[in-house]
């Protein structure tokens, strides 16, 4: 309980920051319709090609955009040595990771909840009857993303090229989730049946999601404080 109390302290720390400033959710939202813009130019959207890769246009949209604010994560914590100050703080390494997660993860969320009507009417793509799934995928993906960028982030913090060296780093690592994602989104995008074949890219979004917030909750120990 008293892990959870920590990590949701330094989560509402950072969702306070960004309601007062919201420099990071305006870089990421505007980066991800100018992306879903210029796409809609390059693709015709009454064509069926553009129906069959419908998830991997809207999972791209959601990865760069994503590492915009992940990149962010430990970022902020530069200016005046806070990021000194937050180690040293009683929380642990694992209760700042978790907290950092959190605050990402919903940052992440609210930018795809607002570009996913939009990647609808820009492709003429009509919403699924089953939308309940296609959040479920959203969410599976979205923290399988969050958290192998979230602890990437904190290795890449005091490194000038941050800012490239986190994509970099993140989307190798990030395949397995973003074909499952994809895979999915493209199916229930196309209000396809979901057959048995597909279901076990659920299982492996799931599994994804929990070897890496295992690894990542290890290993942040070392990443932070060395």
């Amino acid at each position: 309980m008293n892990f959870l109390r920590q990590a949701w302290a330094v989560a509402a720390k950072d969702l306070r920051s960004e309601v007062r400033s919201k420099e990071t959710v305006n870089a990421s939202l505007s980066f991800a319709l100018v992306i879903l813009l210029l796409f809609s130019f390059a693709f015709d959207p009454d064509a069926e090609q553009v129906r069959q890769i419908s998830g991997g246009l809207l999972w791209l949209v959601f990865a760069f955009a994503g590492t915009l604010i992940l990149n962010r994560s430990f970022a902020r914590e530069l200016v005046n040595d806070c990021l000194d100050a937050l180690i040293a703080s009683p929380a642990t390494g694992a209760q700042i990771f978790f907290g950092k997660c959190v605050a990402n993860y919903t940052l992440l969320v609210a930018v795809e909840c607002v570009c996913l009507p939009i990647f609808a009417v820009f492709y003429n793509v009509k919403l699924p009857q089953r939308i309940a799934l296609l959040f479920l995928v959203m969410l599976l993906g979205t923290w399988g993303i969050t958290v192998i960028g979230t602890l990437f982030s904190a290795m890449t913090v005091n490194l000038r090229l941050r800012e490239l060296m986190l994509p970099t780093l993140i989307y190798p690592m990030l395949i397995p989730a973003l074909i499952g994602a994809i895979q999915l989104s493209t199916v229930l995008l196309g209000n396809d049946p979901l057959g048995t074949e597909n279901q076990i890219w659920f299982r492996l979004l799931v599994v994804f999601d929990l070897i890496f917030t295992a690894l990542a909750l290890t290993l942040v120990e070392i990443v932070l404080v060395g």
